[in-house]
C-alpha cells in the first residue's frame, strides 16, 4: 500500500510547446476533486532550489487557460538539477549536482507526488530523480513528437498546423516572383514536423534527418519544376536534415557553456541552390513561431486527457511511469521505457510513400 496523498506538485521543463496549460488544468482539477492540494514548481526545478516561491494552484489560478499557449509555470532548458549551472568570478560556467537538494526541498514542503510534463531531456531528469526515490509522473511533452513510447506527444499537431499555415503563404510569394523558397522547421533529430507539413502544404522538396539527401537530386527536382510546371519551387527541410556522408547544420551556443545546436539549413540549402541552378532562392527560417499559439482541439483534447491520467497515476501509486496514448487508451509506461529510444520517421511509412507518390522528391 501506497501512503495516502494529500499534497502533489507539477512542474514544467524543457521547450514550451502549445498545450502545456491544458495539461495543468486537467491535473489541477482532477487532483482538487479528490481533495488534494496541489502546487506548481517554478521554471523547471527552480522553486525546490531556492530560485521562486512555489506556486500554490486552485481551481481560479487554472480557469481559463486550456486555450492558452506558453506555461503559467514557466519552462527553461537550462534546469537540469543533476548538472547544474553556475557562473563562475571569471566568468566560466561550472555545472554541479544539486539533485539531493530537490528530494529534500521535496521532502520539506511535505510533497507526495511530482507530475513532471516534458519531452525526453525533461522526463529522463525525471527518471534520475525517481531511481533516488521521488515518487514522479511522467507527461510526454515535445512539438517534435519523437518520444517513442506514445503515439503521438501534445503540441505536435499544432506545430504541424503552425508550419503548414506558413508553407502555404509562401506559395503565392514564390510564384509571383518565380523563387525558390526554402522553410526550416524544427524536430532536431526527427523529420515529423516537416514531413506532415510538407505533404499537407505540397511542397516539391522535403528533407528530413531519416532520409540523408543529395543536393544534385534536390537541383534536379527543382529544375524539373520549372520545366514542366508553375516556375517556382517550395522546399521544407527539417533543421536535423543532412547531406549524404556530411553533417547537419549548427549555430554557435548562445552562451558558455551551452553545446552548439541546429540551425542553418535552410541558408546552406538556399545558397547551393541558387548557385547550382541560377533560379533566385530565399530561405525562412519558421523557427519560436512553431512552439507558440493556442493548441489546436485535438492538442488540447490529448493534453487535458494526459493531465487527469496522471493524476489517476498518482492515485494509484503508479510512480516511475509516463502516460502515453496508445489509442484507444491512454496508459501508464516505465520511464525507462520511454526515454529508451527516439522516435523517427520510418522511411517505408505511409506518409513518405503517399509523398513519392505525388511526386515529392526526398532528395535521394
Amino acid at each position: 500500500m501506497h501512503r495516502p496523498i494529500r499534497r502533489i506538485a507539477i512542474n514544467t521543463g524543457g521547450g514550451d510547446a502549445p498545450g502545456l496549460n491544458a495539461v495543468i488544468r486537467a491535473a489541477v482539477l482532477s487532483a482538487l476533486n479528490l481533495g488534494w492540494e496541489v502546487y506548481g514548481i517554478r521554471k523547471g526545478y527552480g522553486s525546490l532550489l531556492g530560485e521562486e516561491p512555489l506556486v500554490q494552484l486552485d481551481r481560479e489560478s487554472v480557469r481559463g487557460i486550456t486555450h492558452l499557449g506558453g506555461t503559467i509555470l514557466g519552462t527553461t532548458n537550462r534546469g537540469n538539477p543533476f548538472e547544474w549551472p553556475e557562473r563562475q568570478p571569471d566568468g566560466t560556467i561550472v555545472t554541479r549536482d544539486r539533485s539531493d537538494e530537490i528530494l529534500e526541498a521535496f521532502h520539506r514542503h511535505e510533497l507526495d507526488a511530482l507530475i513532471a510534463i516534458g519531452g525526453d531531456g525533461s522526463l529522463r531528469i525525471a527518471n534520475d530523480l525517481a531511481k533516488k526515490g521521488l515518487p514522479v509522473v511522467g507527461v510526454p511533452k515535445t512539438i517534435d513528437n519523437d518520444l517513442a513510447a506514445t503515439q503521438v506527444t501534445f503540441g505536435f499537431h499544432t506545430a504541424v498546423e503552425t508550419a503548414t499555415d506558413a508553407i502555404d503563404k509562401l506559395h503565392s510569394t514564390a510564384e509571383s516572383h518565380e523563387r525558390v523558397m526554402v522553410v526550416e522547421v524544427m524536430g532536431r533529430h526527427t523529420g515529423w514536423i516537416a514531413l506532415h507539413s510538407g505533404v499537407s502544404a505540397t511542397a516539391d522538396v522535403i528533407l528530413i534527418p531519416e532520409i540523408p539527401y543529395s543536393i544534385d537530386k534536390v537541383c534536379d527536382k527543382i529544375r524539373e519544376r520549372y520545366e514542366v510546371g508553375p516556375r517556382f519551387a517550395i522546399v521544407v527541410a527539417a533543421e536535423g536534415a543532412a547531406p549524404i556522408g556530411g553533417e547537419a547544420s549548427y549555430v554557435e551556443a548562445a552562451a558558455p557553456g551551452r553545446a552548439a545546436r541546429y540551425g542553418g539549413i535552410a541558408e546552406r540549402l538556399a545558397r547551393e541552390i541558387q548557385e547550382r541552378t541560377g533560379r533566385e532562392t530565399r530561405s525562412l527560417v519558421l523557427g519560436h513561431l512553431q512552439r507558440g499559439g493556442s493548441p489546436t482541439a485535438y492538442d488540447r483534447l490529448i493534453a487535458l486527457r494526459f493531465g487527469a491520467a496522471a493524476v489517476r497515476c498518482v492515485a494509484q501509486g503508479h510512480f516511475g511511469t509516463m502516460v502515453a496514448l496508445d489509442p484507444p487508451a491512454v496508459r501508464a509506461v516505465p520511464l525507462e521505457e520511454a526515454i529508451r529510444e527516439i522516435k523517427r520517421v520510418p522511411v517505408d511509412s505511409d506518409t513518405v510513400a503517399t509523398a513519392r507518390d505525388m511526386g515529392i522528391s526526398f532528395g535521394d
